[in-house]
């Protein structure tokens, strides 16, 4: 979902949209590093190095904003999170549009985050004026989110790049898991998120299934392809009106951080 990143009056429609609580920012997505630059006050040289890594791509870099970047899109802070997309058709609508377009996931605040254009109608209906259908996503889950806001790089959300593709390029960052009720320097970071209407079971490889009526979910075995697939096969199983859904916990491992974080964040209540 995309609004004028720098529009109060079109920010707040997202808000309202998506029933998004006011503690959480929208992130901002440019169609260059220049375009990112001019949202920013500061621009070191590590985000020039990230950004020259995996922009376009699924990295979201968290600095401290100009003046006229407004406080709604931030939750009040005092950063605001950039990145270029990896997608076309986004790259030019933005480029069309000539501004920074703010752009959660288009869906209800806290519900299972879309992966098709018929995901966004299901959940939003006519909240929205217009659907541009890209075809699904491919990455699958959201992106990772770091802040370079202050003296140490800080891993506030993971994601598809990971940790360790991180340190290649900048060094050592640090890891937050802050969730409270206070405004948070990204998306993504309240204790319950992406969930399914249907209770989602975490459980343990080859154990038995939960008591009552559900469904056991067969997921990919390689992590690029289980996060292309998590949010198709959930709102599948949600529709299909189970008592439950289970999913087996991903590997310890620390290519499975960014999914074992969606789906901790899915099954809590």
């Amino acid at each position: 979902m995309g609004a004028h990143a720098l529009d109060p009056a079109a920010i707040e429609k997202i808000y309202q949209a998506k029933g998004r609580p006011p503690t959480s920012p929208l992130i901002v997505h440019v169609d260059s590093i220049e375009m990112a630059r001019g949202l920013v006050r500061e621009w070191p040289e590590r985000a020039e190095r990230l950004a020259r890594a995996f922009w376009p791509g699924p990295l979201t870099l968290v600095l401290p904003k100009q003046p006229h970047v407004p406080d709604r899109l931030t939750a009040g802070l005092e950063t605001v999170g950039v990145r270029m997309p990896d997608n076309r058709i986004a790259l030019a609508l933005i480029q069309r549009a000539g501004v920074p377009v703010a752009a959660p996931s288009a869906n209800r605040f806290a519900e299972l985050s879309p992966t098709t254009a018929q995901h966004v109608r299901d959940a939003l209906g006519d909240k929205i004026a217009m659907v541009l259908d890209g075809g699904p996503t491919t990455v699958g889950i959201e992106s990772t989110v770091l802040s370079l806001s202050g003296a140490e790089a800080v891993l506030l959300r993971p994601g598809m790049i990971g940790k360790e593709q991180i340190e290649e390029v900048i060094g050592p960052i640090q890891v937050t898991a802050a969730a409270d009720d206070r405004a948070h320097p990204s998306p993504g970071m309240h204790a319950r998120h992406y969930s399914p209407k249907t209770p989602l079971i975490l459980v343990a490889p080859g154990s038995p299934p939960p008591a009552g009526r559900g469904t056991r979910l067969k997921m990919p075995n390689e992590p690029s392809e289980y996060a292309a697939v998590l949010y198709e096969r959930l709102h599948q199983a949600d529709s299909e009106g189970w008592d439950w859904i289970a999913v087996e916990r991903p590997p310890d491992d620390p290519a499975w951080t960014a999914i074992r974080d969606r789906l901790e964040r899915a099954a809590a209540r």
